[in-house]
């Protein structure tokens, strides 16, 4: 059993037919080939390692790491350089769909061809996202990388200083005879503090799962042997001559050699401990993870919308825990040919808009007009009306007082006469 599992990879660091050779690597760019530093490859030769041994990554996103281990002439791996990740993408948490800019986390294989010496990113490889785990639970995402530019969108991106050792230490690796190579990416070092911290994720069983290929490699130093069935990882486990594992299948009857199994459980004992001891106690606050599958498609919306040169918040949008989501105010659009061309649509449209909005305005202005002329002559016409009938009103008034002066000249000749009348009388009567 034991000399099985160590032709499966799980104890020795397997070795193979080279992938590729120096007259391949000749063709590459030239910062494909430059050398390690010789600082480094003193720390290599002072921990028993050739050049060309084989190489494993590991990835902690919340420490911001990533690091490389090779195998010494024992065939156990030791560290041997570890590099600060310049820029990563989205939350703490694994990857579910393409555009939600989630940097993977699992277990994933480099071969050969998933270097690219020519990258538009100075230097970069495909760490093999979706691998069968990912296939198996419908995850889907293309172009996951390693690489330099220190830019990132669902990548693990460092400065091109750092991947140019980083890709040196997988091209020597496959020049030695390493057919492909292993990265472990974690959301943290997963450590009984930090499984504390974390225990009400929602991601906590995606990430107890990690955790077993985790410890398999703190307990042999070698990378483990990983199988998918029954869409989850299993590690360092032989099926019987003539099984399989089907990622989507029931998974065989398998077995591990006794010693790592004992080795197991006293890791776990020690573990279990140090967990309960993590819960009672105070720890820093975790930080923020992805909240499923449903957060994942709303950035994977707002992804498509930007992608389509469409304005859109500046930063994706992100899930709080009572499921509300939150969005940035500051808006935008990614400035590329598509972004551009939707610009000039979104200019046309808006002058287009503008024009109507102005051929409106003139419109009613000039209904108001019309209305207030309308309602000029009529008042003009009211107040000619209201005049004349005040001349007639006044004409009334000055005839008025003429009639009494009239009857006072009319009585006055009257009375004149009949004075006459009386002088007359009295001189015929003596009176």
């Amino acid at each position: 059993m034991f000399a099985k599992l160590a032709r499966s990879g799980v104890l020795i660091a397997s070795i193979g037919i080279a992938g590729c050779n120096n007259s391949s690597m000749k063709d590459f760019a030239p910062e494909a080939n430059k050398p390690l530093p010789d600082k480094i490859l003193a720390d290599m030769k002072a921990k028993g390692m050739v050049r060309t041994s084989s190489v494993m990554a590991r990835i902690f996103k919340e420490e911001g790491k990533l690091e490389i281990w090779k195998a010494k002439t024992n065939g156990r791996y030791d560290l041997v350089a570890s590099y600060d990740i310049c820029k990563w993408s989205g939350k703490l948490g694994p990857k579910y769909t393409e555009g939600d800019r989630q940097a993977p986390e699992g277990f994933y294989t480099v071969r050969p061809s998933q270097m690219n010496p020519r990258s538009n990113y100075h230097l970069s490889f495909n760490i093999g996202y979706p691998n069968a785990y990912d296939r198996a639970n419908g995850r889907s995402g293309t172009n996951l990388m390693v690489h330099g530019a220190c830019s990132s969108s669902g990548c693990y991106s460092m400065t091109d200083a750092q991947i140019e050792q980083i890709y040196a230490f997988g091209r020597d690796a496959f020049q030695g005879g390493q057919t492909e190579f292993q990265i472990q990416a974690f959301p943290f070092r997963m450590t009984a503090a930090n499984m504390a911290r974390y225990r009400n994720d929602p991601n906590y069983d995606f990430w107890k799962m990690l955790k077993v290929g985790y410890d398999n490699f703190e307990i042999t130093k070698v990378p483990p042997k990983v199988d998918v069935c029954e869409k989850r990882y299993v590690f360092n486990q032989v099926a019987p001559e003539g099984t399989t594992f089907d990622p989507t299948g029931p998974c065989p009857a398998t077995a591990q050699p006794d010693s790592l199994k004992t080795a197991y459980a006293d890791y776990e004992k020690r573990y279990d401990a140090a967990y309960s001891a993590a819960v009672n106690s105070s720890t820093p606050a975790p930080k923020p993870t992805i909240a499923g599958i449903k957060e994942a498609s709303i950035v994977s919306d707002w992804s498509k919308r930007r992608a389509r040169g469409e304005r859109v918040p500046i930063d994706p949008p992100s899930m709080n825990a009572d499921g509300s989501v939150t969005e940035t105010v500051r808006m935008g659009r990614i400035d590329s040919p598509l972004g551009r061309k939707m610009a000039a649509l979104d200019a046309e449209k808006e002058a287009k808009r503008k024009a109507e909005e102005q051929r409106l305005a003139a419109i009613e202005a000039a209904k108001a007009a019309k209305e207030a002329a309308k309602a000029q002559a009529l008042a003009e016409k009211e107040a000619a009306k209201q005049a004349a009938q005040q001349q007639v009103v006044t004409a009334g008034v000055e005839v008025a007082p003429a009639q009494p002066a009239a009857e006072t000249q009319a009585a006055s000749a009257d009375e004149g006469t009949v004075s006459k009348l009386k002088k007359k009388l009295l001189g015929m009567f003596g009176g």
